[in-house]
């Protein structure tokens, strides 16, 4: 496994951006799939993008595509979430996360940060 750790939530207004970032531990950091889930208040945890290792395939959720960008910097053992185009319907606790596969499922990422609260306000 690897350790996570994510920064970058706060507080920021509709329309605004903000950027994710996720420090990974290890050194096998570029044989990862990462991903960034979130969850709202009341809700269950839901996938919001991932990225293959090479950082040559990528995935969003339809409610983020053209507004989120993930990209990695494997000699930084880093991972980044650029959200632009912020909306209220955003906001959550996001949760950077590892696994081997390229996959949505949130029970097959075995690594797990502790989480970072992205609060948008209308």
């Amino acid at each position: 496994q690897v350790q996570l750790v994510e920064s970058g939530g706060g507080l920021v207004q509709a329309g605004g951006s903000l950027r994710l970032s996720c420090a990974a531990s290890g050194r096998t950091f570029s044989s990862y799939v990462m991903a960034w889930f979130r969850q709202p208040p009341g809700k269950e945890c839901e996938f919001v993008a991932h990225i293959g290792g090479s950082g040559g395939t990528r995935g969003y959720t339809a409610s983020v595509k053209g507004r989120f960008t993930i990209s990695r910097d494997n000699a930084k053992n880093t991972v980044l979430l650029q959200m632009n185009s912020l909306k209220p319907e955003d906001t959550a606790v996001y949760y950077c996360a590892a696994g081997a596969a390229f996959t949505t499922i949130e029970r097959q990422y075995d690594s797990w940060g502790q989480g970072t609260q992205v609060t948008v306000s209308s």
